[in-house]
């Protein structure tokens, strides 16, 4: 490890700043980063006067090398990953710098996971996702696999219930319109249409809802995790927007195009940067998982834990100082396989089984 101190790279950006303002609260002192010195400098003031901020492009390799010489972990949110992760990746095996972000993108982390031999080779911990929703879904994987030895097959689904997206979220769920779903089956990753399962979970409260397969990284994550083949991933939805992913498949393609591309991202820009406070506040996360062998045995959990950015935020400053103090594993880890199960416990507001069921 190359120092003691820690970084948040993308300090200005949605998640990045409340990070920013979760480790003020808390009493902690990272180093702020992004390109932009003015941006990184109006965090500052607005959250946290003093801290010191180190302006760096991520395409100036010798810059970021000097910009990390005494971080001992990055925590970087600065997205969409499938872009930016490659080249901090990069810098931080120079340097010895531990390694997280808070990315949910299928393609970084099975790129990341190729590279756990280099990364135990520079003795540096890459852990990608250790934010909302990998860090629920990967702890309800491992414990189900606990549960169940010799599992075969393993379905995670999330709900939502209040809070927001953030423009960053939204600008990558665009980026990767136009390449559909994925499943993984006997331990490959499948492509399939958009919206290519649905079915109808409790996840915990008593209410049925309805849930839609999505390519999320947890059809990575898991995998890794618990070495179960097949795995599917839901996301809650309403049926309205469930019918509209699917008329997506009519016109993927077009998607991927420049020209569509731009006009959506503009669209994004103008809405607004994700969920206010009230809103983070009010929202819940619940996950369900079920997991079964060829002999027919089935467990099935649930999960409650607090609104995803606040989780995400949370989440990634915990992980930095377990870093900090020792807790770091070289090469490639999910959340579970670096900290265990149970480490979503470690955050206010998570508890496994069922929660109250919903007011009338």
């Amino acid at each position: 490890m190359s120092g003691d101190r820690m970084m948040i790279y993308g300090a200005y950006g949605y998640t990045g700043e409340l990070a920013v303002r979760e480790a003020k609260a808390a009493g902690l002192e990272p180093v702020l980063a992004g390109r932009s010195a003015d941006k990184l400098a109006a965090v500052a003031a607005r959250w946290a006067p003093g801290l010191e901020i180190r302006a760096v492009g991520l395409d100036d390799a010798a810059a970021l090398d000097a910009a990390l010489k005494d971080i001992g972990v990055v925590l970087h949110c600065a997205g969409p990953f499938s872009d930016t992760s490659r080249p901090m990746v990069q810098a931080c095996m120079r340097t010895g710098t531990h390694y997280l972000d808070i990315t949910g993108e299928m393609a970084v982390f099975e790129a990341l996971a190729r590279k756990d031999g280099e990364a135990k080779d520079a003795g540096v911990m890459l852990l990608p996702g250790i934010g909302f929703d990998v860090v629920p879904t990967d702890c309800m994987a491992a414990r189900l696999a606990a549960k169940l030895p010799g599992a075969t097959h393993l379905e995670l689904a999330f709900s939502s219930v209040g809070g927001g997206t953030s423009q960053g979220t939204l600008r990558t769920a665009v980026q990767n319109l136009h390449k559909g779903g994925a499943v993984r089956v006997d331990g490959a990753i499948k492509l399939v249409p958009p919206a290519h399962l649905v079915k109808e979970i409790d996840f915990g409260d008593g209410a049925l809802r309805s849930a839609v397969s999505i390519p999320w990284g947890d059809v990575s994550t898991a995998f890794h995790s618990t070495k179960i083949p097949n795995i599917t991933v839901y996301m809650s939805a309403p049926p309205k927007l469930i019918r509209g992913m699917r008329l997506v498949r009519l016109i993927r393609p077009v998607l991927g195009l420049g020209p569509v591309q731009s006009f959506l991202r503009s669209r994004i820009a103008a809405g607004p940067r994700g969920p206010d406070d009230a809103q983070r506040e009010r929202g819940v996360s619940r996950v369900w998982g079920a997991a079964w062998d060829d002999e027919g045995h089935t467990v099935t959990d649930t999960l409650q834990t607090v609104e995803g950015y606040t989780l995400t935020a949370r989440s990634g400053l915990l992980a930095a100082n377990k870093v900090l103090a020792g807790g770091a594993k070289p090469g490639f880890q999910t959340p579970s396989m670096a900290f265990g199960a149970d480490y979503v416990l470690e955050l206010d507001g998570s508890r496994w089984g069922p929660t109250a069921p919903p007011s009338p």
